[in-house]
């Protein structure tokens, strides 16, 4: 029986929690009663749902015989208290009897309003205190009837006003001993409620505000260099092209590749989030393009393992490092260097490398150390709203040079495809 009783109630309780988190199974939920409580439960709003769904989970099970118990040896102490102040009135039975009512009473009462504060608010909590003070008065009055009845020789004026002193006094204990706490619990709660929406609407604009700024960031960012690149690019095609022979053929892949890496870039404008392997690839175009320009002084190795290919990151991160490394490392060295751009799955993690053997990290206050300071911040900070998780570390590399490294969660998307080569 008693195992019946405590499945019952752990089935209940898993109910309960399921529909705290998911509100649209409540239509789902079985038997009158229990379905009447998971509809009751689904229009809470989702804060409210949240801190039920904390006590369940924390008050499931023993938990809350435990705390059942510790309520009860509370009460009992007070019922001795009670004796112990007016033996002569209350004996250890009452006292005892007491003090567990009224006790448990105002638990159950705080448990109420702790939950349904909102619903009382809505209710401006007077209705509640209306039909605190007239229930006790109207039942006074039933109870001068009753006396009447039982007790003829009396006069009905008499029962009656009996009845309303009754009344009056119920009335007036109920508001001082239960209504007055449950109010100031339910305007505390309201507060306090009214103080978390708040704090949830400025965090959710200022994520907003963040990611737009991100954004105009990188819009800016991305303003400030295709210029740059593009005409540079354009002068380099010019100059071979106008050497003619070997130069104009030289000119011929200097323009594929550049019409390669601006189809790719306009492509990942449009989108936050890239797979990989397209972030590769743009990179490979800029490095080609790059090199073509700068000759030998820039080589460049990329490696990418089938399983990082389709992963998921936010769009030109990896980008914005290979050209902080050829602006502020390969192009002010005189014999250039190497970028190796790498991605490695680490511990279910994603580590993005970009190498270089450039000119190492610049002097703190320099206009370089500025400008690709502000590169990197754009990159962090598109990181933090990507994931909380997610960093990017800058240092010195062991030969010279700089190592950017991105960690990030591993994100795979399933849908999409092998891109084409």
């Amino acid at each position: 029986m008693w195992k019946r009783i405590v499945d019952w109630q752990r089935a209940v309780d898993d109910e309960t929690l399921l529909v705290l988190k998911q509100p649209e199974m409540a239509g789902q939920v079985r038997g009158r009663l229990r379905g009447c409580i998971a509809r009751k439960l689904a229009t809470l709003t989702p804060i409210e749902r949240q801190q039920f769904h904390d006590f369940m989970e924390k008050y499931r099970g023993i938990g809350f015989y435990i705390a059942a118990a510790k309520l009860t040896l509370l009460l009992c102490m007070v019922g001795v208290l009670l004796h112990l102040m007016a033996p002569d009135k209350l004996g250890w039975g009452k006292a005892l009897l007491l003090s567990n009512v009224l006790g448990l009473a105002m638990a159950c009462g705080v448990l109420g309003v702790w939950f349904s504060y909102r619903r009382l608010a809505r209710r401006k909590i007077r209705l509640m205190i209306v039909l605190m003070l007239l229930l006790p008065l109207l039942a006074g009055l039933l109870i001068g009837l009753l006396l009447f009845l039982l007790d003829p020789a009396s006069s009905l004026r008499e029962c009656v006003a009996r009845g309303a002193r009754i009344g009056a006094y119920a009335s007036g204990t109920a508001g001082l001993v239960y209504l007055v706490p449950m109010s100031i619990v339910a305007m505390w709660r309201n507060r306090q409620y009214e103080a978390l929406t708040l704090q949830l609407q400025q965090n959710a604009e200022r994520d907003r505000l963040a990611r737009a700024l991100s954004e105009s960031q990188l819009r800016l960012l991305r303003a400030q260099i295709e210029p740059h690149f593009l005409f540079n690019t354009l002068g380099a095609v010019q100059q071979l092209a106008e050497q003619g022979g070997p130069g104009a053929a030289r000119a011929a892949a200097l323009t594929a590749d550049l019409i390669a890496f601006l189809r790719a870039s306009l492509a990942e404008m449009r989108s936050e989030q890239v797979p990989l392997q397209s972030e590769f690839d743009m990179v490979a175009a800029y490095l080609r393009v790059m090199q073509a320009r700068m000759g030998s002084r820039l080589r460049y190795a990329l490696e990418l393992p089938a399983e990082c290919a389709h992963a998921t990151i936010p769009s030109m991160i990896v980008l914005t490092l290979a050209e902080n490394a050829i602006k502020h490392g390969i192009e002010p060295s005189l014999r250039g260097g190497e970028i190796a751009v790498s991605a490695q799955q680490v511990d279910g993690m994603l580590r993005l490398r970009v190498r270089d053997t450039g000119m190492g990290l610049p002097e703190q206050g320099t206009a370089q150390a500025q400008e690709g300071g502000l590169g990197l911040e754009n990159v962090r900070s598109r990181l933090r709203l990507s994931d909380p998780c997610a960093s990017l570390d800058v240092r010195d590399g062991e030969d010279g040079g700089v190592i950017a490294e991105i960690l990030l969660p591993m994100n795979i998307e399933t849908s999409l495809k092998e891109p084409a080569v």
